[in-house]
C-alpha cells in the first residue's frame, strides 16, 4: 500500500511540474518561419465609427498575419480617444486632423504625436436648384458651413472655381469679409455643418463635409467641385493615426501603418466611399 501512494504522489508531482513548465497558453503563441515561437500582440485603437472604423476593419487580416490583433474601440467623442490614447488605456487613436491634435495638446499638456496620414475627407460643392455652377444665377444662395475652420475651407473651394476671389494673404483663416470680387452677388450662407445635407432644395449649392456627406448618402464623384488631394486645406486636415509620444516606433503602431498604406485598403477606401473620403501618404 506504501508504495501504491508513492507511485500515486509521484505521478502527480510530475502532472504539476508539467502544467507549471508549460509555458504560456498555445493561443498566445504561433511559429514564425524559422519553426521558433512568437507572441501575439494585441493593438488597441479608438477610432470615430464612420469612416475611421471601417477602414480599420480592412487592416485586420494583413496585422494578423504579423500575429497583431487589432483592437477596435469606436469612440465617437472628440476628447474621450485622445485621454485614452494619452492614459495607454487604448495604443492609438483614429479620427482627428493634426490642427485639432496641436490645439488638444496645447489646451490638455498631453504628449499626443502623429504618426501618418490616412485620409482626408474633402469638401465637395454639391448640387441644390441648380444643376451645375454653370447655371448659377445672379444672386443664388450658396451654403457653407458657419465654423471658423470649414467656412475658411468652403470659401478657398469657391475661390478655386472662379466663383469669387479672396484676399492673397487669406488662406484657412478666410472670412466673408476676404471677399475681394464677387461677380454674381452669391448669397453665401452660414450654416451648421450637420444641417447643411438636409436643406440642398433651399439653396442653388451647398459646401457639405465629407463625412456629412457620406452620412447623407451623397456620393463625392457626384459633387460639382471637389478640394483637391495637393491643396493646403487637404494637407493640413488630413485625418492622422495617433499615438503617445515615445510610441512612435512602435512595431505594431508600424505595422498598422503599412497596413493603412496598402494597396488593399487605398482600393477599400476608393471603391467604398466614392470620393467623399481620398486616401493620402506623408
Amino acid at each position: 500500500m506504501k508504495r501504491i501512494i508513492a507511485l500515486t504522489l509521484a505521478a502527480v508531482m510530475l502532472v504539476l511540474c508539467l502544467a507549471s513548465c508549460g509555458g504560456k497558453n498555445p493561443a498566445d503563441t504561433t511559429a514564425d518561419s524559422n519553426g521558433e515561437k512568437t507572441e501575439n500582440v494585441t493593438l488597441t485603437v479608438a477610432a470615430s465609427s464612420t469612416p475611421h472604423a471601417e477602414i480599420l476593419e480592412e487592416c485586420k487580416s494583413a496585422l494578423a498575419e504579423k500575429n497583431i490583433t487589432l483592437d477596435i474601440k469606436v469612440m465617437d467623442d472628440y476628447v474621450i480617444p485622445n485621454n485614452s490614447t494619452e492614459s495607454g488605456d487604448v495604443d492609438a487613436n483614429y479620427f482627428q486632423h493634426k490642427p485639432y491634435l496641436d490645439q488638444f495638446n496645447e489646451e490638455n499638456g498631453t504628449h499626443l504625436v502623429s504618426v501618418a496620414k490616412v485620409h482626408y475627407e474633402p469638401l465637395g460643392i454639391y448640387a441644390g436648384t441648380a444643376s451645375s455652377l454653370d447655371a448659377l444665377e445672379d444672386g443664388a444662395k450658396i451654403a457653407v458651413p458657419n465654423d471658423a475652420t470649414n467656412e475658411a475651407r468652403a470659401l478657398q473651394l469657391l475661390a478655386a472655381q472662379g466663383l469669387i476671389t479672396l484676399k492673397a494673404d487669406a488662406g484657412l483663416t478666410a472670412t466673408k469679409n476676404d471677399i475681394t470680387e464677387n461677380p454674381k452677388n452669391l448669397d453665401i450662407v452660414e450654416i451648421e455643418a450637420s444641417l447643411i445635407p438636409g436643406m440642398l432644395d433651399e439653396v442653388a449649392v451647398a459646401v457639405i463635409n465629407g463625412n456629412y456627406a457620406i452620412g447623407a448618402g451623397l456620393k463625392g464623384s457626384e459633387a460639382l467641385a471637389v478640394e483637391d488631394k495637393d491643396s493646403e486645406a487637404a494637407q493640413t486636415f488630413a485625418n492622422i493615426l495617433v499615438v503617445k509620444e515615445g510610441n512612435e516606433n512602435n512595431e505594431a503602431v508600424l505595422a498598422l501603418v503599412e497596413a493603412l498604406r496598402s494597396e488593399t485598403v487605398q482600393n477599400f477606401i476608393a471603391d467604398k466611399y466614392d470620393g467623399a473620403v481620398v486616401p493620402m501618404a506623408d
